[in-house]
């Protein structure tokens, strides 16, 4: 079996989820095609030099509908020959397209492949898709379903976690971001968005609100208590999935939950021989994927069993991992992360995360691969574990290990 290697990584700022963030006149299509554009550009990747490009984007909708990849190939500068492959793991969808990518070329189908997605949820807003879990009553009754907030605010209930945890890792999130920002460290990753006449558009993460402390997110009212325990009543149904609690506390806010945004990455992944042949040097390998099914109603726990499944199937151990990406969709998921495995949190989410800069579903995955690898390079560690929690519960991991 061969091996698979991460040649390069960009993405796009993130620009904010609403009508007037910067991103908003931007297609889907378009941010996409802009980070490949990118990538082409920095690897001279001439005709068919991948075999496919595989797109992640979770509300496959409108102009993000169909196959929202081959439209974005058509629209690059790539070889119209090479086709394109969508694909919705929800909010791993990013990541699952880098794994699937990797493993079809451990497998030798073909050399070489770019993998990625994209959101713009300032454009296509999440939920307007219609998914079955949550509108078909046959499924959500029969499995409990309640949206991802109450979720939670059901894991900080279930683990432990009060409002003073989840805000202090919100801040703290922020402030890693700043540093990263103020510091440069994304520069290797990051592209300039501009308009149809070259001018810059965005440069940086522009939802980041460095001014956070614990003060104002305290005076935050908790987003999901309403939908909780008034209308439409979503803590009964929980509860009965959870009947030991007496109640569900919560805790979640637009603070310390993850940031609606726009946004793109994509990784260019390939075999040594692709890389030999197009004069390119492997920056990491990526050395193990893995995914599983969790709970559905508690549904964001996924990063801990799939990273016990990950470690279990390669022969390790979570000291075996220098640095962790986990995606901050709400902040008692990372939590869990670290009272599950006991992991110090200096080398989790190093420069920040989805509550700082945003979660962008379908990129997200993508982004936070390439965040690692940069972290890896500049910190001059060897081996980063990445993973997220995902809708209807599920979880996805990498781990990547510089060569």
């Amino acid at each position: 079996m061969k091996e698979a290697y991460i040649y390069d990584a960009v993405r796009s700022p993130r620009g904010k989820g609403r009508k007037d963030g910067s991103l908003h006149e931007v297609t889907a299509v378009r941010l996409s095609t802009e980070v490949l554009n990118a990538l082409k550009e920095r690897n001279n990747l001439e005709g068919h030099a991948v075999e496919d490009v595989i797109w992640g984007n979770v509300t496959q909708v409108k102009e993000q509908g169909g196959c929202l990849a081959r439209s974005v190939v058509i629209a690059s500068d790539l070889d119209e020959s090479i086709p394109g492959l969508s694909i919705n793991r929800f909010c791993a969808s990013g990541m699952e397209a880098a794994n699937l990518a990797a493993n079809q070329v451990k497998a030798g189908a073909g050399e070489a492949y770019i993998a990625g997605g994209v959101e713009m949820m300032s454009r296509v807003p999440m939920g307007s898709d219609g998914a079955a879990i949550a509108v078909d009553p046959t499924l959500a009754m029969e499995h409990y379903f309640v949206p991802q907030g109450i979720a939670a605010d059901l894991i900080a209930t279930k683990y432990g976690f009060s409002r003073e945890d989840v805000d202090a890792l919100a801040v703290e999130s922020q402030r890693r971001a700043k540093i990263a920002w103020d510091e440069g460290r994304f520069k290797k990753s990051i592209i300039t968005v501009r308009d149809q006449n070259g001018l810059p558009i965005l440069d940086h993460d522009e939802f980041m609100r460095p001014g956070t402390d614990m003060q104002s997110l305290g005076a935050l009212k908790p987003s999901f208590r309403e939908m909780g325990e008034v209308m439409p009543g979503f803590d009964k149904v929980a509860l009965m999935k959870y009947p030991e609690f007496e109640r569900i506390n919560h805790v979640h806010h637009a603070g310390n939950s993850s940031g609606i945004v726009d946004g793109a990455a994509a990784i260019l992944i390939g075999s040594r021989e692709f890389g030999e042949a197009h004069g390119l040097t492997p920056r990491a390998r990526i050395r193990a994927t893995a995914k599983i099914g969790t709970e559905p109603t508690i549904m964001l726990t996924g990063p801990v069993p799939v990273t016990e499944k990950i470690l279990k199937d390669n022969g390790m151990e979570i000291g075996d991992i220098d640095l962790f990406e986990v995606n901050e969709a709400f902040a008692a998921v990372v939590l869990r992360f670290l009272q599950a495995f006991d992991v110090d949190p200096a080398i989790v989410n190093v420069n920040g995360g989805a509550i700082a800069m945003g979660h962008p579903l379908g990129a997200t995955g993508a982004m936070i691969i390439g965040t690692l690898l940069d972290e890896l390079e500049r910190q001059d560690k060897e081996v980063g574990l990445t993973t997220l929690c995902i809708a209807s519960g599920m979880g996805v991991a990498t781990i990547i290990e510089r060569v």
